[in-house]
C-alpha cells in the first residue's frame, strides 16, 4: 500500500518481488560469517539507490534528507558514498537494488515484502496543508465539516483519496497524478503552487513533502498530520531502509547505525520540515520556521 506519492507505484509488483528474491538467492547464500564483503557491492563505498530528482528525499546534488542521512552513515562507517540513480517509477527496485547496483534504499515503508526492511528510523503521516489565516489551521481529520465544498488538492490513488471519497469531498477535489516522471514533474510541487495561488483551499500530501514545501512557502504554511481518522486506510507509517533479502549482516549493521544515531537522524528530518510522530501520534521535535 502506498505511503509516498512518488514511490507508491513500485510497491505493487509481485513479479518484481519474485525476481528480486531469486536473483538475491542465486547471488549470495545466507551469510553466517558476518563478513559484509560477501553482501556488499563494494565494502569501501556506501552504495545508495536513489531518485535523481525527488526532493525533499534525494537528488543528484545530494541535497535531500535521505542524502544527508547517507552522508551521516558513511562518516560513521568510514566510507565514501556512491549512488545508483533511477526515477521513482515502475522498475526502481529491479533496476537498482535487485540489479546489484547499490546496497540500500534509504526510505522504504515498513511491512512491504518487495525488499527486506531494517528497523524504522522515523514515523510520519499524510498531512493537511493550509495557508495561514484561512481558518483550516486546526483541522486534523478529513471528516471535519469545514472541508465540505472546499477545493482540496489530492494525489490520486493515495490512501487519503479514499477518505475524501468516504467523506463526500471528491466532487470538488482537484486530483494530481500519482505516476509521474520525477525528472520532469512533481505533483507535490504543483499542488503547493496551486495552494499558494489560491487555486485550491487546502492540500493533502505525504508528510515529508507537506512539511518541506510548506516550510519553503512565503509565508510558511500550516501542516497538520492527519492522525485522528476513525476509519478507512491508515495514514501514518513507519519508514525503514530497504536491503536485499539475503543481506542479513548488512541489515544488522544498518539497524545498529539507526539506533546509535537516532537523535542526529531526527535533527536532519526536522530540518527538512518532516513532521515526526511517536507511536501514539504525538509530535517529536519541531520543524524550523523556514528553509531557503
Amino acid at each position: 500500500m502506498p505511503v509516498r506519492e512518488l514511490r507508491a507505484i513500485m510497491m505493487t509488483g509481485v513479479a518484481v518481488a519474485a525476481s528480486l528474491f531469486v536473483f538475491s538467492a542465486s547471488r549470495a547464500q545466507v551469510n553466517e560469517s558476518g563478513d559484509l564483503s560477501i553482501e556488499l557491492i563494494d565494502p569501501k563505498v556506501l552504495r545508495v539507490c536513489a531518485d535523481p530528482r525527488n526532493m525533499p528525499f534525494s537528488n543528484e546534488k545530494a541535497e535531500g534528507f535521505e542524502n544527508k542521512i547517507a552522508d551521516l552513515f558513511a562518516r560513521k562507517l568510514g566510507k565514501s558514498v556512491g549512488y545508483a540513480f533511477y526515477p521513482q517509477a515502475p522498475g526502481f527496485v529491479r533496476n537498482t537494488l535487485g540489479a546489484y547496483k547499490c546496497d540500500v534504499i534509504m526510505g522504504f515503508p515498513q511491512g512491504n515484502d518487495i525488499v527486506q526492511s531494517t528497523n524504522p528510523y522515523y514515523r510520519t503521516a499524510y498531512a493537511l496543508v493550509s495557508r495561514p489565516g484561512t481558518g483550516f489551521d486546526d483541522i486534523d481529520t478529513l471528516a471535519d465539516p469545514r472541508l465540505k465544498s472546499k477545493r482540496i488538492g489530492i494525489v490520486a490513488g493515495t490512501p487519503p483519496a479514499t477518505l475524501l471519497a468516504v467523506n463526500g469531498l471528491m466532487a470538488t477535489a482537484k486530483p494530481y497524478p500519482l505516476v509521474i516522471d520525477t525528472r520532469v514533474d512533481s505533483s507535490a510541487e504543483a499542488m503547493m503552487k496551486d495552494l499558494a495561488a489560491g487555486e485550491i483551499d487546502v492540500a493533502v500530501l505525504w508528510g515529508p513533502m507537506a512539511g518541506y514545501y510548506a516550510m519553503k512557502a512565503t509565508p510558511p504554511m500550516k501542516v497538520v498530520p492527519l492522525t485522528n481518522e476513525r476509519s478507512g486506510p491508515r495514514l501514518a507509517y513507519y519508514i525503514t531502509m530497504g536491503v536485499r533479502g539475503a543481506d542479513q549482516e548488512w541489515k544488522r549493521e544498518l539497524n545498529r547505525l539507526i539506533a546509535e544515531n537516532q537523535p542526529e537522524i531526527n535533527a536532519i528530518l526536522t530540518s527538512f520540515g518532516v513532521p515526526l510522530l511517536d507511536d501514539k501520534n504525538q509530535p517529536i521535535g519541531e520543524a524550523p520556521a523556514r528553509r531557503q
